[in-house]
């Protein structure tokens, strides 16, 4: 059975979602590039929560701020 997934092309930097095969391989994908940055800033905002996260050695922080 396929998992789904959600994941960003380190080539062309657009956001995919969709089922993999269990080797890692995409089988049916669905770019989300417009969609998906948003849906996590609703979450975020919802929460009222920020997401911490490590990326090749580096630590970052993703916040919904307002802006006036």
């Amino acid at each position: 059975m396929a998992k789904f997934k959600v994941g960003c092309s380190p080539i062309t930097s657009e956001i995919y979602a969709g089922r993999v095969t269990e080797n890692g391989m995409w089988c049916q994908k669905h770019n989300v590039t417009d969609t998906a940055p948003s849906a996590v800033a609703q979450h975020l905002l919802q929460l009222d929560q920020c997401i911490e996260f490590d990326c090749k050695g580096k630590k970052y922080k993703l916040q919904v701020v307002e802006v006036k």
